[in-house]
C-alpha cells in the first residue's frame, strides 16, 4: 500500500462535487492512509459527515468546538498532525479565502497552520474557473508553494461543457502517491543550490550587482526540500525568506564568497544547481572611504571574477549531477549548448530575455532544458514554483534510472 501510515487531512468544501469525496476517502484508506476529514458548513449540504466519518473511521470536524461537549478541535494540532493536506473539492470561495488568508472557519485555519504540502483540487463551473480572479488565486497559491490538481474538462452540473470538473478520485489518489514516491527517491540525497545576485563593492556604500531576485533558486530549494532532499542554499543578497525550515542557508555577498562557499560544500552533494546570477567582473580596487564626486567622468577598473561552475565542473565526481542556467538574448540554443559543454554540466536550463515573463524579477519563467546528449525539451511559460517542479522531476527521473 503506497500510502501506508501517511496522515492525510482531507478538506471538503461546498460543491456538488463533494459527493466524490466519499470515493476519495475510500481509496486513500485502501492505500493505507489515515484520513482526517474536515468539512465546511456548506459542504454538509451535499454529503453528510456520517458518510465520510464512517468511511474514514474517524470523527469528521467542521467547527472549532464540538457542540455536544465543548471540546476544542485544535487547528494547530491538526495542521501539524498531517503529512499532507488536500482540499477536494476546492470551491472558488475556498481558493479565495486560502489565497488571501481569510481565516473564518476550521478548514482555512488548519490550512494557515499546516506545515505539510498542500494540494488543491478545484471544482466549479467553467466561467468561474476561467475567471481572472480564480486564475489569480490559483497562481497565488502556487507561488505559496502549494500544488494544484487541475480541474478536468467535461459536462458540468450547470449543463455547460468545459474545464471545471473535479479531478476523479483515482487521479487525486495517484497524484498523492506520486508525491510520496518522490520523497522516497529524494530521501538522503544532498542538493546544493546557488541563488540570487552577487554584490561587488566599489566603496563602503556602492556596489555592482544585477537584477536577479533569487526567486528561481529559492523555488528550486523549496521543491527539493519538500521532496525530502537535504538542501543547502548558498544565497547572494535577496529579500526572500528561507523557503523551508529544513534548508541550510548560507548567506554571501560577493562572487569570491560564493565561490569559496560553493567549493566548501561541493563534494558532499549529489546534485549541484548553479542558479545564481554571479557577477562576471568585480572592481580591481575597493575604496576604504566613500568616493567623492569629482569631474564629469569616473573610470572604474574591473577584473574578472572566478568561474564558479567552470571551476567545480572540473571537480565533478562520478554520479554527481551538475545543473546550470543560461540567460541569453541571441543565438540562445547555440550559446547554451556551448556553456553545457564548457562547464561539464549534465543539464542546462535556458532562459531567453526575448520571452515575455521570463528571466529576472518575474514570478514566471519559460525554460528550455538541454541534457548532456544535447536533447532539447521545451516548456511553456509557468510560475517559477511550477518550473522548479519540472526541474525536480527531471532529476528524480535521472535518480530513478540509476
Amino acid at each position: 500500500m503506497d500510502l501506508k501510515g501517511k496522515k492525510i487531512l482531507l478538506g471538503v468544501s461546498g460543491s456538488i462535487a463533494a459527493y466524490k469525496s466519499a470515493l476519495l476517502v475510500r481509496l486513500l484508506v485502501k492505500e493505507g492512509a489515515e484520513v482526517q476529514v474536515v468539512m465546511t458548513d456548506t459542504a454538509q449540504q451535499f454529503i453528510t459527515p456520517l458518510t465520510l466519518g464512517t468511511l474514514s473511521k474517524r470523527p469528521v470536524y467542521s467547527a472549532f468546538t464540538q457542540s455536544e461537549n465543548g471540546t476544542w478541535n485544535n487547528h494547530v494540532d491538526l495542521g501539524l498532525w498531517a503529512d499532507m493536506m488536500v482540499i477536494a473539492p476546492a470551491t472558488a470561495r475556498t481558493l479565495s479565502k486560502c489565497a488571501t488568508g481569510n481565516c473564518d472557519d476550521l478548514l482555512t485555519a488548519i490550512y494557515l497552520s499546516a506545515r505539510c504540502p498542500v494540494f488543491f483540487a478545484p471544482a466549479m463551473d467553467v466561467d468561474m474557473y476561467r475567471h481572472p480572479s480564480t486564475r489569480h488565486n490559483l497562481n497565488t497559491l502556487i507561488n505559496f508553494g502549494n500544488r494544484i490538481i487541475e480541474a478536468e474538462y467535461g459536462e458540468l452540473a450547470s449543463g455547460l461543457i468545459g474545464e471545471g470538473r473535479l479531478a476523479e478520485p483515482e487521479k487525486i489518489t495517484a497524484d498523492l502517491i506520486a508525491h510520496f514516491a518522490k520523497k522516497t527517491v529524494a530521501a538522503k540525497k544532498r542538493v546544493l543550490i546557488t541563488a540570487g545576485p552577487t554584490a561587488e563593492p566599489i566603496d563602503p556604500v556602492r556596489y555592482i550587482s544585477n537584477r536577479s531576485s533569487g526567486k528561481m533558486g529559492y523555488a528550486l530549494a523549496k521543491a527539493f526540500a519538500q521532496a525530502g532532499a537535504q538542501v543547502t542554499l548558498i544565497s547572494g543578497p535577496t529579500n526572500l525568506p528561507t523557503p523551508d525550515e529544513t534548508i541550510k542557508r548560507v548567506n554571501v555577498e560577493t562572487a569570491k564568497q560564493m565561490l569559496d562557499k560553493t567549493q566548501e560544500y561541493f563534494s558532499e552533494n549529489d546534485v549541484v544547481i548553479f542558479s545564481a546570477a554571479v557577477a562576471d567582473y568585480t572592481p580591481a580596487r575597493v575604496a576604504d572611504q566613500k568616493i567623492k564626486k569629482q569631474g564629469n567622468e569616473m573610470k572604474l577598473d574591473l577584473i574578472k571574477t572566478g568561474d564558479i561552475a567552470g571551476t567545480l565542473g572540473l571537480q565533478k565526481k562520478d554520479g554527481q549531477l551538475l545543473v546550470g542556467f543560461a540567460l541569453e538574448t541571441e543565438n540562445e540554443l547555440e550559446h547554451a549548448k556551448d556553456k553545457l559543454r564548457r562547464k561539464n554540466f549534465d543539464y542546462i536550463i535556458l532562459n531567453s530575455l526575448n520571452d515575455a515573463g521570463s528571466g529576472f524579477a518575474h514570478d514566471t519563467n519559460k525554460i528550455t532544458v538541454i541534457d548532456k546528449l544535447e536533447n532539447v525539451q521545451h516548456f511553456p511559460l509557468k510560475s517559477k514554483h511550477e518550473v522548479a517542479q519540472d526541474i525536480l522531476n527531471i532529476i528524480l527521473n535521472k535518480w530513478s534510472e540509476a
